[in-house]
């Protein structure tokens, strides 16, 4: 399996992935917090973190890249001795990557100068018809 970076636990954690990587996000944690039947996973150590721990302090602190490691670490090991998180993980982290890689990259600068203007509108990555109050 391959490595859960770092970059891509923290853009979900902190919120710069979008509504898709909040609900990736989520799917995380439903993920971590779903428990395999110890003898389900035959050659295991008695102790494999389920990554809950690693989770939640990357949570509460979602830009830190150390914590992401922390968490990546977990899920490579978790994923290494247990054969349905594994596929699970392998299937989460294809739809959190198009996540990730929808909301594309870059800051949005909008800025209005001179003149008066009437309605104007301000964002990034607008998907579907604005409207306003047509008669």
């Amino acid at each position: 399996m391959e490595v859960i970076t770092a970059e891509l636990l923290t853009a979900l954690a902190s919120g710069t992935a979008g509504a898709a990587g909040q609900q990736a996000w989520m799917s995380l944690r439903d993920l971590v917090r779903r428990r395999t039947e110890p003898d389900r996973v035959p050659g295991a150590p008695e102790e494999v973190p389920s990554g809950e721990e690693e989770l939640v302090a990357l949570d509460e602190q979602a830009e830190s890249t150390e914590r992401a490691r922390a968490l990546a670490r977990v899920l490579a090991l978790r994923a290494t001795y247990d054969d349905a998180f594994r596929d699970g993980l392998t299937a989460w982290r294809s739809t959190a990557e198009d996540a990730a890689a929808r909301t594309g990259a870059g800051d949005v600068d909008n800025r209005i100068t001179g003149g008066r203007q009437d309605t104007v509108i301000m964002g990034r990555d607008f998907h579907g018809p604005i409207t306003f109050n047509q008669p």
